[in-house]
């Protein structure tokens, strides 16, 4: 237990609280992450293709208020992982969500958020290696190799980074976030520039009259707003890795509280900040989905090669979260395999202290896109973007569901707070997990996409039942030899 968590434990009068249980996956990682690493972990999980390629078809379909969008689903995304930040003070883990939820909701609550994150990295893998090939066919000395063959060598490459070390993987993610922040603040320097000089962009005069003069904030009315919400809840994805890199950092005590304080305000910065110079400096009709916006508004005011820079920036993007997916899966599948919820093969690790299994696993349904790069080229990326937003939204609401059965135990005396907390408890947990359930509710307003990724809902239920009827005996045998020993106080095997 924490000096916070001991501390906390007194004043609140329950010297005698339980000690948090020790998670059989956890055993056998290094510590070799540093501060920097986890700090430019939360950034680039805050700033990716969401931002760098998507935000240009939002704004022409939500007009500004897609800003408002963003800053609304980035406070419950803060939400989401200040409630993860406490709870690995609590105990940090590597198992992270699914660890906390075996303690807290028992195996079968493990068993669904460890296979709905899995079934969220590995189609977003998928998305991923299908956006790498379809951005490196911008290069004219890449346009004749077959999309597939280019998605194959992506993946390759990201799983041999993998594969090394938890340190390699830091060290790319590092850089791969330097590259993402100094390109939106070099953008956002040109944008005030253009903005306060009154230069013409593309014809334009930047200023509030892009948004007055083009139908205001609700261009297309209220109806657009709220269907690009899933797509923004999607942008966020990845800032819950700050939860599974902090089991591999030696002092998750300092670190987690900085990087998740840290987020909101990138959140405010660069998106919100973002998606409203990009308002102000050209109508929201001339941003296209197939084009970066930033490229569009630079190339107005014909900056060389702007297309190039940020082709190459987007995707730096897509391998980071690429990157990102198969570390935080390995790590998730570790978890699950110790406790029996996952192939056994999953619980591997090799000996730099890297669980191969269970990175090898989400690569091997990342091949699987690229044979659907190979089928369907033209749908891939649209086909896996929507199921990988059922994954994130479950996710989600289980990391707050985990923080309520947490408080609620903390009440009881049964363990203790740590001094770092999710503020307005029980009200906050509850507003998010409404919030992100209404926008899997307004999926179903989308008839081309949306709704047919709900009617995959049913199906996912029954292959989450069945699953559990094929793992559960092997779940129940690694319980009753873990129970007798003192780790597993509080845990429930229910």
């Amino acid at each position: 237990m924490s000096k916070d968590a001991v501390d906390t434990a007194q004043a609140a009068g329950h010297p005698r609280a339980a000690a948090p249980p020790a998670d059989a996956g956890d055993a056998g990682y290094s510590k070799d992450l540093k501060a920097r690493h986890i700090n430019m972990i939360a950034i680039g999980g805050a700033i990716g293709t969401g931002l760098f390629l998507g935000a240009g078809g939002r704004l022409r379909d939500a007009g500004p208020a897609l800003a408002v969008a963003y800053l609304v689903c980035g406070v419950f995304a803060f939400f989401v992982v200040r409630a993860l930040g406490e709870l690995v003070l609590y105990r940090p883990s590597s198992g992270s969500f699914v660890s906390y939820a075996r303690e807290f909701l028992g195996e079968k609550g493990a068993y669904v958020a460890g296979w709905m994150y899995f079934l969220n990295w590995s189609t977003t893998g998928i998305a991923d290696i299908t956006a790498i090939a379809l951005y490196t066919h911008y290069w004219s000395l890449f346009t004749s190799i077959p999309q597939w063959v280019l998605a194959l060598i992506a993946l390759a490459v990201v799983l041999a980074v993998n594969l090394i070390s938890v340190k390699i993987f830091g060290e790319m993610e590092f850089w791969f976030a330097i590259v993402k922040v100094a390109t939106l603040v070099g953008f956002m320097l040109i944008g005030i520039f253009l903005l306060v000089t009154q230069h013409e962009v593309g014809g334009y005069t930047p200023g509030v009259g892009m948004i007055t003069e083009h139908g205001g904030l609700l261009p297309h009315g209220v109806m657009p707003v709220v269907l690009v919400m899933q797509g923004v809840i999607f942008a966020y994805a990845a800032l819950e890795l700050v939860g599974v890199a902090a089991g591999e950092t030696a002092e998750p005590q300092k670190v987690v509280p900085r990087a998740v304080n840290s987020i909101m305000w990138r959140v405010a910065l660069f998106y919100v900040g973002s998606v409203v110079l990009l308002a102000l400096l050209l109508p929201g009709s001339l941003y296209s989905g197939d084009q970066s916006p930033f490229v569009t508004v630079l190339s107005k005011i014909g900056v060389p090669a702007a297309g190039d820079v940020m082709n190459l920036v987007v995707l730096t993007a897509a391998m980071s979260s690429l990157n990102s997916g198969l570390y935080s899966t390995g790590r998730i599948l570790r978890s699950m395999a110790v406790a029996g919820s996952a192939p056994r093969f999953t619980g591997v690790m090799s000996r730099t202290q890297v669980p191969y299994g269970g990175i090898l696993l989400t690569c091997g349904v990342c091949v699987l896109g690229v044979g659907l790069n190979f089928l369907v080229p033209s749908q891939a990326f649209e086909i896996v973007l929507n199921v990988a937003s059922l994954g994130i939204i479950s996710t989600w609401v289980i990391i707050m569901v985990c923080h309520l059965v947490f408080v609620r135990r903390a009440k009881e005396g049964r363990v203790t707070r740590p001094r770092f907390r999710l503020p307005g408890s029980p009200v906050t947990e509850i507003a998010t997990i409404v919030f992100l359930l209404a926008c899997l509710g307004m999926m179903w307003n989308d008839p081309d996409v949306g709704r047919k990724t709900l009617l995959l809902v049913p199906l996912i239920v029954v292959m989450l039942v069945a699953g559990w009827y094929g793992v559960r005996r092997r779940v129940g045998e690694n319980a009753a030899q873990d129970l007798p020993g003192p780790a597993n106080q509080g845990v429930s095997r229910k």
